[in-house]
């Protein structure tokens, strides 16, 4: 068995904090893919490497994944977690949390509903804070599903990766970090829900870096011809209850369904971050088949963040 790695073994990103996807440098996310190969591969080597160190987690929305991979990435990194529900900054001000929480802990990982929560905690707090689901980005999710797409097809560049649904939080942080990568990326909205404009100015100007392309339309055959893999998520993410029925309604043609599924590449697998709501955005048939990618995408997300702990802490 390897001897196990110590912290000042392991390369360091350069960010104080992963915000927003864009924190983090190019050659940084190339190297925590490859370094996610390693920390997948052999366990063992890391089990002890953030022994005697915290991790906070707090939750303001509901989770399964997030939560629990980032749970199970401390404790088998040989760290420890402490896990907190509900509002931050409700009871008191958010400089006061983030300022409390750094002397106890040695990282911050936070699901908010708002990108402003994690960018004030992150301003006031002098150990790292993670994001882990905002309504403007979901970065840990696209660089698990970014290392999904490298596990199945090696090279990333040259690759067409097709989003067919909402622009939302996991849209625009999987245009951002695929097309960095040199992922071809193209997108299918209803009108009306476009990523935010703001996001596609920025992940045009990566595009222009990488030299990927970026296509958005309102049109879900022409965003899936030809692609490696397609990605859907739910129409009405939450915070969004009140507007499932119309949602539904306008979301309907962008159903991912074998008809669709049909139109990419023979060997293209189906991706979805979870939960599925199947009958709406994917159907069942689409998600059981052999070519669906969803379940060994969701145990990346613990590789993922495990190399992520150790490359930030």
């Amino acid at each position: 068995m390897p001897s196990a790695l110590v912290p000042d073994q392991i390369t360091r990103v350069s960010a104080p904090d992963l915000t927003r996807d864009l924190d983090l440098l190019d050659d940084e996310v190339a190297k925590l893919l490859d370094f996610t190969q390693d920390v997948k591969r052999m366990p063992a080597r890391y089990g002890q490497a953030l022994a005697g160190k915290s991790l906070a987690v707090l939750f303001e929305k509901p989770s399964l994944r997030t939560r629990l991979t980032f749970e199970l990435a401390m404790q088998q990194l040989g760290g420890s977690v402490v896990t907190a529900e509900g509002p931050i900054g409700a009871r008191e001000p958010l400089k006061d949390v983030a300022r409390n929480l750094d002397r106890w802990v040695n990282a911050i990982v936070a699901r908010t509903f708002l990108q402003d929560t994690i960018e004030e905690l992150a301003r006031w707090s002098s150990v790292p804070v993670i994001n882990a689901l905002s309504d403007r980005f979901h970065p840990c999710q696209a660089l698990a599903d970014v290392f999904t797409l490298s596990e199945r097809f090696g090279e990333l560049r040259g690759l067409r990766l097709a989003f067919v649904g909402d622009g939302n939080n996991v849209a625009h942080s999987l245009m951002l970090t695929s097309l960095r990568m040199g992922v071809n990326f193209s997108m299918a909205t209803p009108r009306g829900y476009q990523p935010h404009p703001e996001v596609v100015a920025c992940a045009r100007r990566v595009a222009a870096v990488s030299g990927a392309t970026l296509s958005i339309t309102n049109n879900p055959e022409e965003a899936v011809a030809g692609a490696n893999a397609v990605y859907t998520d739910v129409w009405a993410s939450m915070g969004q209850e009140s507007e499932a029925e119309k949602r539904r309604q306008d979301f309907t043609p962008y159903q991912v369904n074998e008809t669709l599924f049909a139109q990419a590449l023979p060997d293209a697998i189906f991706l979805h971050c979870l939960p599925a709501k199947r009958g709406e955005e994917v159907t069942d048939a689409v998600i059981e088949c052999p070519r669906s990618a969803v379940f060994g995408q969701a145990e990346n997300r613990l590789h993922v963040q495990k190399a992520l702990l150790l490359m930030m802490l």
